[in-house]
């Protein structure tokens, strides 16, 4: 796969779909994900409806650069964000930086413009992106995320507990682990064995569980973009899953309603993931909404 170095020194691995003459698309992918969570096939779709669609590991996570032996006390930045202290912790990075990487995959590839897509944290990230790189987003679609406002879209304590939980010891436990993954998933499109294939294909890509100390650090130390996006003139999409219990329904609909002139798409049956029989649905209007705003 190809790899793009930053001017900071991070190196981004990414890989594209469709033709470099249509317009681009920029797939996000969440917490610890590597690019492989957008699956080809779905990719595919995407560039089969006229979009070059890139996808890439973000720093920490995948083939992409990883900040070794850096630690952070996610504990405390867990305090800090749940009580509201002012105190601040030391961090590598935060959703900033990490929006600045996709865009540094856009000066890469020469892109001054593109339509961005971001799930869960990716979702984060692309809100960072539009707030700080407005001239380069035509539109923004955030999937099951939040605005980083810490009374919306809390989890279960189900769903926190497996999020949280310690890394498995070896491969057949990780894989064994993905069942644990339907306590946020689709209620009625959760597929086991495809889950466990999934998990088989991202721990032999690259198993890299230090990283998400650092990713989770990023997220509860960047603070809410409330403000930013209550100020946001890029056109945004907003999609959430009446089942997700990871990121619960009220962080779109929150995200939908301070952000002007903002669409929200709620899906029944959808939970923290993007299911095969929802494809056709948000694909739809994934591109609807890029055409609307070129």
């Amino acid at each position: 796969m190809p790899r793009a170095t930053l001017p900071n020194a991070i190196e981004i691995e990414y890989d594209t779909f469709g033709s470099p003459s249509d317009p681009a698309l920029l797939l996000v992918a969440g917490f610890t994900s590597q690019l492989i969570s957008w699956d080809p096939d779905l990719c595919e779709m995407l560039a089969s409806r006229g979009r070059y669609v890139i996808r890439y590991d973000n720093r920490d996570c995948g083939l992409s650069t990883h900040l070794d032996g850096i630690t952070v006390d996610v504990e405390r930045a867990t305090e800090i964000f749940l009580f509201g202290h002012d105190e601040k912790i030391d961090c590598p990075y935060d959703l900033s930086d990490m929006a600045a990487d996709g865009i540094g995959v856009l000066d890469h590839l020469g892109i001054d413009s593109a339509h961005i897509m971001g799930v869960s944290m990716g979702g984060m990230i692309v809100q960072a992106m539009a707030i700080d790189h407005p001239d380069r987003i035509a539109s923004a679609t955030s999937i099951m995320s939040t605005t980083g406002e810490r009374d919306y879209g809390e989890p279960t304590a189900e769903s926190l507990a497996v999020l949280l939980a310690d890394p498995p010891a070896d491969r057949q436990a990780y894989i064994d682990g993905a069942a644990d993954y339907a306590v946020w998933a689709s209620k009625a499109h959760f597929d086991l064995e495809r889950a466990r294939r999934f998990a088989a294909a991202a721990y032999d890509r690259a198993f890299y569980p230090e990283g998400s100390t650092r990713q989770m650090a990023a997220i509860l130390t960047s603070g809410d973009r409330a403000e930013g996006l209550a100020d946001l003139r890029v056109p945004m999409l907003v999609i959430h899953g009446t089942d997700d219990t990871l990121i619960t329904p009220s962080g779109g609909e929150r995200t939908a309603e301070i952000t002007p002139g903002a669409e929200l798409l709620m899906l029944d049956d959808m939970g923290h993931d993007l299911p095969v029989p929802l494809w056709p649905v948000i694909v739809d209007a994934v591109i609807a909404h890029s055409d609307r705003n070129p």
